[in-house]
């Protein structure tokens, strides 16, 4: 190896790793559960949608939107009616239950609703036979949540989602996050803040 000299190498010192045990012992239970609870949830997100091309293709475009438009919360504002005073406060990937299967999407849970948009459109046949591409998207005003819960898959108790029930009885099913119980808490903080 020409030119090659110890100048070159670079390493980590043996020191730095004399108390590592000691650290560790104690924060790797926790730290496991909490790598699993994120694989699990990346898992589930990835599998859920009908294809993975299809779910990678649909995420990487709405990234692809998220960088043209300069952030998520000028997309936010792109997609739905935002009030002056209102503000995004995090979005989640997930995908939101349907009669015709799950949707891949993004929930935003800004500090006067939750409102779902669909990752790419879809495709809907008027009686006349023309085909248009829309996307799907749902918006629930916080002051007409009655209810939000997680909820685990009676099958698969690994799998949880989260139901929300407005006043008017309509069931909203977000599935497939990354971490649901992070999620959970935002849409718990904006309920009880509206009570």
């Amino acid at each position: 190896m020409e030119g090659f000299s110890q100048e070159h190498v670079i390493g980590i010192p043996l020191a730095s790793f004399a108390y590592a045990d000691e650290k560790i012992e104690g924060k790797a239970p926790r730290l496991s559960q909490k790598t699993d609870s994120y694989v699990q949830g990346f898992k589930e997100h990835i599998t859920l949608g009908p294809k993975i091309s299809d779910t990678l293709k649909g995420k990487l475009s709405f990234g692809a939107k998220v960088l043209q438009a300069g952030s998520i919360d000028k997309v936010f504002r792109q997609y739905f009616q935002v009030e002056k005073d209102e503000k995004l406060l995090k979005a989640f990937q997930c995908y939101l239950s349907t009669t015709a299967g799950p949707i891949a999407g993004m929930l935003f849970i800004s500090t006067e609703k939750i409102a779902f948009h669909s990752d790419r459109p879809l495709d809907l046949t008027s009686p006349k036979g023309v085909t248009t591409r829309v996307p799907y998207k749902v918006l629930i005003p916080a002051k007409r949540i009655k209810s939000a819960a997680v909820r685990e898959n009676l099958y698969n108790p690994d799998e949880k989602y989260i139901d929300v029930v407005t006043v008017d009885g309509f069931d909203f099913w977000f599935m497939g996050f990354i971490s649901h119980t992070k999620s959970f808490k935002y849409l718990q903080h904006v309920i009880s803040e509206l009570r």
